[in-house]
């Protein structure tokens, strides 16, 4: 059984064969990848998933020089023809996150694929103790870096980019009264490239859980040991390849856990495109289906608000 609820009956830990990157149905040959938080953690084994996919560029931004080039020096050595490029970035600096883009991409270059993965856990006190600076510090630092990839990202996105915002089930679960900063900064991201989706539907959005992988900001939350649970980093990294493909089309806007079987999800293609399920919404009442018939355009929308 799985441990959380959940919309499929079989539930995954690691890699398997479906969402595996050697699956010529969701290659990406020939495609150009940005990561952030690209380093070290989801973000390093997501741009491994990517290069087995055949992706030509990938480029990986981090705060720190030496985990971005030992993990471009992995890829290199088991995927010579991918062309990696690093960046030191500081996603909360606009002026540092577009000459990372800029220096990759140049004046003509478009990107395919972005992964936005660069994050901070924030103080981990509950709100009746937390230092209010700190907590909303960190709100802002997480929201900040997040507004800056968006912003530069749809200078450069192809018409039909795909973004994959590696979130945290915080969004839309309450663990513990210590994940308060980060769930609020987390729900908040989720609006956030929510309304990029929305302003801009050639778009492909998702919104990723990836697992309980124990990362650094999960070891300093304790989510591994506390939920006694691990999952693989290889989980996410070839969720996200199988995410930039045609076959999660139906998927996109849509908060998705990588532990979910991606065959009993096209299985129910058609029941999720005609649903709000896996949406953040209000709860209990299907009210974005009943305004939806009244927006089929960002202009149609502006025209009625205004």
């Amino acid at each position: 059984m799985p441990p959380f609820p959940s919309p499929t009956k079989a539930w995954h830990s690691a890699a398997y064969p479906s969402i595996s990157p050697t699956r010529p149905e969701i290659s990406a040959k020939g495609k150009t990848i940005l990561i952030t938080g690209g380093g070290t953690g989801i973000g390093a084994a997501t741009a491994l998933s990517f290069a087995e996919a055949g992706a030509s560029r990938i480029a990986l931004l981090g705060r720190r020089s030496q985990p971005l080039l030992d993990t471009a020096a992995s890829i290199t050595k088991s995927f010579p023809s991918v062309s990696v490029f690093t960046a030191p970035t500081d996603v909360t600096q606009q002026d540092s996150v577009a000459a990372a883009f800029a220096d990759f991409l140049g004046t003509t270059g478009k990107i395919n694929v972005l992964v936005s993965n660069a994050a901070i856990l924030g103080p981990q006190d509950a709100i009746a103790d937390v230092d209010p600076v700190e907590f909303i510090d960190a709100i802002q630092k997480n929201l900040q870096g997040s507004l800056h990839v968006a912003q530069t990202f749809l200078r450069y996105a192809a018409a039909d980019a795909v973004v994959i915002e590696v979130n945290s089930a915080a969004a839309h679960l309450n663990f513990g009264p210590g994940l308060a900063s980060y769930g609020t900064a987390k729900l908040a991201i989720f609006r956030l490239w929510d309304s990029v989706a929305f302003a801009n539907p050639g778009l492909s959005v998702f919104h990723l859980q990836p697992g309980i992988v124990a990362t650094a900001i999960n070891k300093e939350a304790g989510g591994v040991e506390a939920s006694g649970m691990e999952d693989h980093v290889s989980l996410p990294g070839n969720f996200s390849v199988w995410l930039a493909s045609p076959e999660a089309k139906f998927l996109k806007g849509r908060f998705l856990w990588a532990n979910w079987d991606v065959d009993e999800l096209k299985a129910k293609a058609k029941e999720i495109e005609s649903s709000a399920q896996l949406s953040i919404g209000l709860a209990g009442w299907p009210f974005q289906e009943k305004i939806d018939w009244k927006f089929k355009s960002v202009e149609s929308a502006a025209r009625t608000w205004n």
